[in-house]
């Protein structure tokens, strides 16, 4: 059907362990006990709601009694029962409907606390981006089919539970209220006791199982859907975010047909859907308006026989209601139920994905990586790429603490996978890496991340900005050039957006001013300063910042007296062996910057 149907085929491990792993996550969250104190509580409430609707329904024989025999003391009698009846049940409803959805509330937070947990592990997030299908749209995952999974769960098992308890209830006064059919057969007559009771089990099971047959594909069909929402959603997002740049290059032409052919492929999923859900609805909405008179169709010949009166009439056709109304929640539900298990799916499978990169990261030739906490040593290095291998050249390099030195390559080197190697980011290929401390070392990308909120965590992130005192948040943003930032502190904004990229480089050489590291790994950080701002940055790092070690990575352009020695990076086309795709087999890959 397509890649998520695929991956439901592969990674499915039935229904069970599916909801064994929602409950790890839920016990991981520690949201266990508050989940159970509320589950406690609605079979409380539901119990009390139970007993008064036999209550209710034992009304009616008084009521429609009455009525027939015109005995307006006793209606009004019933009217008061009625009243105090349904007043009660009007607190029980209130009382119920606080904590369903307190519960799904709970089982939300509890869900997404451990998928957090799991996703945000260093290194993770990374590496799911190269996990295939599954590792798609965390996002989707996370949010909308986090909140999905919890409401669905919340509702099925309160009804699923409300509908069990109303059947054990009332198949005992459906039985009770039943009379004996005799039927003849061959010559003998057979006595069916409870007549009433296996009327209603008959008719719910024939439709639950029409209900099944016909309903489905659409498990597979919804899983299908949300896989194709969420590619849809983030192409949405993704064109919003590169709007400046799709302006300038007038691709909104081509843009618009990339996002016609996503939505047409959702549009496709969502027709084949409808098609299945008017297939089940024959099935639900005919039961349902049979139902209608059903149960009087069923009792008739009691009736007419003059066995019963039309006060049990009634109450008979409201016990045989409740026990099919209670048995036909798999009918109700089913599309609901395969809701619930496309969505329990795809966060059970995100999870697990999660839980298993720890385990494939050991696969293949990878870079050996250890953290020490004096210097830097690089030995054998080859940083695979799908088509050539990235070395050094002399092929071992030891950086002393507070030495400089330029990894120096050409455009195209390779110069950025190396980068990410070296922070940790990238382990395909051989050799060894000693790095110190992780506490010890900052990294600096081409391009710095600036994260929304206020400008003040930004320029202290990762830390608390209360980590760091006002005073040397404005001197080190001073420092870099970015003073007439100081008054707008604690403004909240896509600073992201607002920032030019040689301001969100100063403002990362601000981080490094708070910080103080004794470490500092670039990848051509200086070289996306403006010229101004580079001359203040290559001051800051010979004076205030001079006692760091420094390891650049760029093409030789650096500022003189930056860097005290240089190591050339090598592209070797004929160690492409070396080479692997993501999932560990030989063979060319998609294409990564490098």
């Amino acid at each position: 059907m397509g890649e998520q149907a695929r991956e439901t085929g592969r990674v499915d491990p039935g229904l069970l362990r599916q909801v064994s792993d929602m409950a790890g996550l839920l016990r991981a969250n520690r949201c266990g006990p508050r989940i159970l104190w509320l589950i406690a509580a609605l079979v409380a409430v539901i119990s009390a709601t139970a007993y008064a609707q036999i209550l209710l329904n034992a009304w009616n024989q008084p009521f429609y009694d009455a009525l027939t025999q015109k005995d307006v003391g006793a209606f009004l009698r019933q009217l008061r029962v009625f009243a105090e009846l349904a007043g009660l049940l009007l607190v029980l409803n209130v009382v119920q409907l606080w904590l369903d959805q307190t519960l799904k509330l709970t089982l939300r937070r509890g869900l997404f606390g451990a998928l957090l947990a799991a996703w945000m592990t260093p290194g993770r997030a990374l590496r799911l981006a190269r996990a295939g299908p599954v590792g798609e749209n965390p996002d989707q995952r996370m949010q909308a089919d986090v909140d999905a999974l919890a409401d669905l769960t919340g509702a099925l098992g309160i009804g699923l539970f409300q509908a069990s308890l109303l059947l054990v209830s009332f198949i005992g006064v459906l039985w009770r209220q039943s009379s004996v059919v005799d039927i003849p057969v061959a010559g003998q007559t057979w006595s069916i006791p409870g007549f009433m009771v296996w009327c209603a089990l008959f008719y719910a099971a024939a439709a639950s199982w029409l209900s099944w047959r016909v309903g489905r594909p659409l498990m597979a069909m919804n899983a299908e859907r949300l896989q194709r929402e969420a590619a849809f959603r983030f192409e949405l997002v993704r064109i919003n975010e590169s709007r400046d740049a799709i302006t300038l290059q007038h691709g909104e032409a081509a843009e618009s047909a990339r996002i016609e052919a996503t939505f047409g492929r959702l549009v496709e999923i969502i027709h084949a859907a409808i098609r299945a859900t008017a297939r089940l609805t024959w099935v639900t909405a005919g039961y349902g308006w049979f139902t209608i008179v059903a149960p009087i169709v069923a009792a008739s010949p009691f009736y007419f026989s003059g066995d019963m009166t039309i006060g049990e009439l009634m109450l008979v056709v409201g016990a045989f209601n409740q026990v099919q109304g209670s048995l036909r929640w798999f009918v109700s539900n089913y599309a609901v139920i395969a809701n619930w298990r496309a969505t329990l799916l795809r966060v059970t499978s995100f999870h697990r994905a999660l839980a298993g990169l720890d385990a494939e990261a050991g696969g293949g030739p990878r870079i050996e990586r250890h953290e020490t906490g004096s210097g830097i040593e690089i030995a054998g290095l080859r940083v695979a790429t799908p088509y050539v291998c990235v070395r050094l050249d002399p092929d071992r390099v030891v950086v002393a603490p507070g030495e400089r030195v330029l990894l120096q390559g050409a455009s195209g080197s390779g110069k950025t996978i190396l980068f990410r190697a070296l922070a940790g980011l990238w382990d395909r290929g051989g050799g060894r890496i000693v790095m110190p401390a992780a506490r010890s070392v900052v990294y600096l990308p081409t391009h710095s991340y600036v994260p929304p909120g206020l400008l003040a965590e930004a320029v202290c992130y990762p830390h608390p900005c209360g980590r760091y005192a006002r005073a040397e948040t404005e001197a080190a943003l001073q420092a870099v050039g970015l003073g007439v930032f100081i008054p707008r502190l604690g403004t909240s904004d896509r600073w992201d957006r607002l920032l030019s990229e040689s301001e969100k480089q100063c403002l990362a050489f601000a981080r490094v001013l708070l910080q103080r590291p004794d470490w500092l790994v670039m990848d051509d950080a200086v070289g996306q300063l403006d010229p101004d701002a580079r001359i203040r940055v290559v001051k800051l790092l010979k004076g205030r910042l001079g006692h760091m070690g420094l390891l650049g990575i760029g093409n030789g352009s650096e500022p003189d007296g930056l860097y005290t020695r240089r190591v050339r990076i090598v592209t070797d086309p004929g160690e492409a062996d070396l080479c692997r795709s993501g999932d560990g087999r030989r063979g060319p890959a998609k294409p990564k910057a490098v």
